[in-house]
């Protein structure tokens, strides 16, 4: 059995335990490229990374298509990528192409809106989004407006944390204010290499299931079109 199809198969565990399964979502995946990311770049963890998302994508939607960004102080939409074509993605898709702007600062919110912009105008859906986002730390103070304003919208944040700098931004989201309801959550791995894929799937998950029932509840997701939980 390949690897992506032994990763599928764990997702799909851990999404029975975390009773999501027949949940529809599309998933995303933002990637942080900012200067201090460039070996796990260049060591092949980023195109790990990729295939375990792809392997969640692969459980929540028929299409199985990961839409993916990556940002430091600009950022770029990338093409979405299934299981046809994640081999090697990395390489073709960023660090192989000169349009791609890396390895610079990092600056979260405008990447951020687009992925709003995507999920909630070009492309809006019944089915909710869930963005996984890989932060290396010193995250800006200024997400707030993007994660305040998305509260009322089908979208859940759940920030990844990877290496050792500040994550304080991050760590505080649960007390952030003004939101309509929780949609964010984050947790930190010191490195993700080292954990397994059930472990990874288990902490990714961790806050999904109970968003939903709160979005439910307050008809951000309408009860008739998600089933599962």
């Amino acid at each position: 059995m390949s690897s992506i199809n032994l990763m599928k198969k764990t997702a799909g565990i851990v999404l029975e335990k975390k009773k999501l399964t027949g949940v529809v979502a599309r998933v995303g995946l933002v990637l942080d490229i900012s200067g201090s990311m460039r070996s796990l770049y260049k060591n092949g963890t980023v195109q790990k990374v990729v295939e375990r998302i792809l392997a969640v994508a692969s459980q929540f939607d028929d299409d199985g298509m990961l839409d993916v960004w990556v940002y430091d102080n600009e950022f770029s939409r990338l093409p979405s990528v299934t299981e046809r074509d994640f081999e090697n993605y990395v390489n073709l898709q960023i660090l192989n192409s000169d349009t791609i702007h890396k390895f610079g600062r990092n600056d979260e919110p405008p990447v951020m809106y687009d992925v709003m912009n995507k999920y909630l105008k070009e492309d809006p859906s019944k089915d909710p989004a869930f963005i996984v986002f890989i932060n290396d730390g010193g995250c800006k103070r200024t997400i707030k407006k993007p994660v305040v304003s998305s509260s009322d919208k089908p979208i859940f944040w759940q920030f990844v944390g990877v290496g050792n700098s500040n994550f304080e931004v991050l760590e505080n989201l649960d007390t952030m204010e003004g939101r309509f309801i929780d949609n964010a959550n984050f947790f930190h791995v010191q490195d993700i290499d080292a954990i397994t894929d059930e472990q990874l799937y288990d902490r990714l998950l961790n806050e999904f299931p109970d968003w939903i029932r709160e979005a439910k509840e307050k008809r951000v997701l309408l009860e008739e079109i998600q089933s599962g939980t």
